[in-house]
């Protein structure tokens, strides 16, 4: 008769229903529960930024796609021997040209660890967490910002987010600072909410997003005012004619000044600076109304 009772009780223990909440994640994962994922995305980030003393950040974006030099360069010279192996084969001149251009933009993966080495050096001595580098935490011009930091011995913060396909974070985040979403919306409150700049450098679809969020929270006046730096002018305004936004009356002129424009690391620097050096007193962090 015991046995038979811790056998039924055994039973009892090992189902779904007796599993405690919090550590039942078929439970955590309906579509339901969903209020409660984003309260827990929104504040696990919160809280182990506020326990290492992050006060404020430096946001840089850009193209994942974007090599450092020396793999672009040595990409070109595989496709350049392929392409003079095989001078009609359509496919290998067209790689040829992609890798060409690929070697002409990784210049801006220099400026992204540049500048990432720059600010932590310049911001982040005696433990002070100021204008801590914070990227999606991929790779690409993401990596350069964290390699950046990290080559100057800083901390660095990256924000990857879930994927249908594989992504997996750099080797250049700091550990204790890599974080993981399932949600776009709460990933890039992350990104403003201690922003002191955000720094856009040439890049895709995931780039333009989290550029015009931004700009569009800084027009509305959801957020503080923050200098927000385009990096390669050439690129941006092929891309984008914002002077034709004002002459259709889309935007106003005055909402050109919300951004600028920079080449370089230094360039990028000095404009972020120039525009805190103006301000009368020190932003405060955002929490969104």
């Amino acid at each position: 008769m015991n046995d038979e009772r811790e056998r039924l009780q055994e039973i009892l223990m090992e189902t779904p229903a007796y599993t405690l909440a919090y550590e039942d994640l078929n439970l955590l994962n309906r579509d339901e529960l969903r209020p409660i994922r984003l309260q827990l995305e929104l504040m696990k980030p919160e809280m182990v930024q506020q326990e290492n003393n992050i006060v404020s950040t430096i946001v840089v974006f850009g193209s994942a796609r974007m090599p450092e030099p020396e793999t672009a360069a040595a990409e070109l010279d595989r496709m350049q021997e392929k392409a003079a192996a095989a001078p009609r084969d359509a496919k290998a001149q067209s790689a040829l040209k992609r890798a060409r251009k690929r070697m002409q933009q990784s210049h801006y993966y220099s400026v992204a660890r540049e500048f990432g080495r720059i600010v932590s050096s310049s911001c982040q001595m005696e433990n002070q967490c100021e204008y801590v580098v914070v990227t999606g935490g991929g790779p690409g011009i993401m990596e350069a910002g964290n390699r950046g930091a990290y080559d100057s011995g800083a901390k660095t913060i990256g924000l990857n987010i879930a994927l249908p396909y594989e992504q997996r974070p750099n080797p250049y985040i700091t550990p204790e600072l890599c974080f993981n979403f399932r949600y776009f919306a709460i990933r890039k409150m992350h990104f403003l909410m201690r922003a002191r700049a955000l720094v856009a450098f040439p890049g895709g679809f995931g780039t333009m997003d989290e550029l015009f969020e931004a700009l569009t929270l800084i027009q509305t006046k959801k957020v503080s005012p923050i200098p927000v730096v385009l990096v390669g002018r050439e690129f941006w305004e092929r891309v984008f004619n914002f002077s034709l936004l004002v002459e259709e009356g889309y935007i106003c002129a005055d909402d050109l000044d919300l951004f600028s424009y920079a080449e370089d690391a230094a360039e990028i620097w000095r404009l972020i600076t120039d525009y805190h050096a103006r301000q009368p007193t020190p932003r405060q962090p955002d929490h969104f109304p």
